[in-house]
């Protein structure tokens, strides 16, 4: 049911004083006389009328006070309470029939009573009727408030149920992609791409992570993302492949080196190089979480990786933006030591999956390479897959009209004679 409209239930005073001003017989001032009898009653006649006025009005607040509780009665249904609002209801509808019986008689009614005493009654009523209206009315709210409430609490516990399921799968899905037991003599380059896919989605986590906390710092990610690169926000909702774009060229730079970018010696005897990268990735795939592995080994080769790609991926006005001013988790890396929080747990996760990869791609003879596209280059579907959601329009094959990179979002590998497609952004 709609809710009741003050204006329209009840009129103003000032239009009742007028309407009533033209029906009411006019109140004749009393001849001339010596006594002042004659003047008391022409008083007495005007506090008549505006006690009946108020009477009416009164009544009319009652109407609407319990048309009020009649529509709270309904939602939830209440049948006791809709008895009794009806019953209001009709009572108020009975005493204005009388009023409107007196009034068209002509018997105001000053003749029953104190009109002084009935006026305040039938303001004291008018009052009471009006917050018993507020009353109704905050219930109504009060009762919306719980429903809404309830809602919130199924919708939280459906987003919960939605996130276990996600992580579920996520550890299904990694526990069925990591081989056990991976041998160099049993590796070949389904493996590779087994692992390929799982550093991939690694780094949107890590992405995913980065932008909630810098949203939460109070970054306009948009302008963040034109900053590196400006044709990723053209397109809408496009920003996040400029993150993963920044993520992968700092985590993937120095992957054709056989020690990454850090410094050592590094092997010639091509044997004894896989061997020892097979052995780094054994090992550390064995851990279920790189943190414990960190806290373990702070000096080991994968710590000083990490340590390094951190600085280069974080610079010192991004973590102190992010952090509220603090470079703790620098000033800890730089010292060999290691945070324990989400956002560098997050990292750690992402760094042991490119690491692991790095290692996988120099176990095989010959070594799997790194490669992207630059800007500017035609588009083709041996080796490069378009990240953008619209599908290629077809084009007349002229250079001209041939699709173009904007920038690679996540390099593609060459393992022998088979290609993992580099992910591109188009113009």
């Amino acid at each position: 049911m709609d809710s009741v409209d003050c204006a329209a239930v009840t009129p103003s005073k000032s239009r009742w004083g007028g309407i009533l001003g033209k029906v009411f017989p006019r109140i004749r001032k009393p001849k001339v006389k010596n006594d002042g009898d004659l003047v008391k009653t022409s008083e007495d006649e005007k506090m008549a009328v505006e006690a009946f006025v108020a009477k009416v009005f009164a009544s009319l607040s009652a109407v609407k006070a319990a048309y009020a509780e009649l529509q709270f009665a309904h939602s939830p249904y209440d049948p006791e309470l809709i008895h009794a609002a009806d019953q209001m209801v009709v009572s108020e509808l009975k005493l204005l029939s009388e009023l409107k019986q007196c009034f068209s008689k002509k018997q105001i009614g000053w003749d029953r009573g104190d009109p002084g005493i009935t006026l305040l009654l039938a303001e004291i009523k008018e009052k009471k009727c009006v917050v018993k209206t507020y009353e109704s009315m905050v219930k109504k709210m009060d009762s919306q408030v719980k429903l809404k409430g309830s809602e919130i609490m199924f919708l939280k516990e459906k987003l919960e149920e939605a996130d276990k399921e996600n992580k579920l799968l996520e550890k299904r899905l990694n526990s069925t992609s990591e081989p056990d037991n991976l041998r160099l003599s049993t590796l070949n380059y389904s493996h590779f791409i087994k692992f390929f896919r799982q550093t991939v989605s690694s780094i949107r986590s890590f992405v995913r992570q980065m932008c909630w906390e810098m949203e939460s710092a109070g970054w306009d990610l948009d302008a963040a993302a034109s900053s590196i690169q400006p044709d990723s926000v053209k397109a809408k909702n496009r920003r996040c492949f400029a993150f993963e774009y920044y993520v992968c060229r700092e985590m993937f730079d120095g992957f054709n080196r056989p020690n990454f970018s850090i410094s050592g010696e590094a092997l010639k005897d091509s044997e004894k190089r896989q061997r020892l990268l097979m052995d780094r990735f054994t090992e550390l795939n064995a851990v279920k979480a790189a943190a414990d592995y960190l806290a373990r080994k702070p000096k080991s080769t994968f710590a000083r990786f990490c340590g390094k790609k951190y600085r280069r991926l974080v610079h010192p006005g991004m973590e102190e933006s992010l952090f509220g001013g603090d470079c703790g988790h620098r000033k800890m890396v730089k010292s060999g030591e290691f945070p324990e929080t989400r956002f560098f747990c997050c990292f750690a996760e992402m760094a042991k999956r490119v690491w692991l990869l790095h290692c996988l791609a120099f176990s095989f003879n010959p070594e799997a390479s790194i490669f992207q596209v630059s800007k500017g280059a035609p588009f083709s579907d041996v080796y490069m897959d378009n990240a953008n959601d619209e599908p290629l329009l077809s084009w007349d094959g002229s250079p001209e009209t041939q699709p173009r990179v904007a920038f690679t979002v996540v390099p593609g590998f060459r393992l022998g004679t088979t290609v993992i497609q580099c992910l591109v952004f188009l113009c």
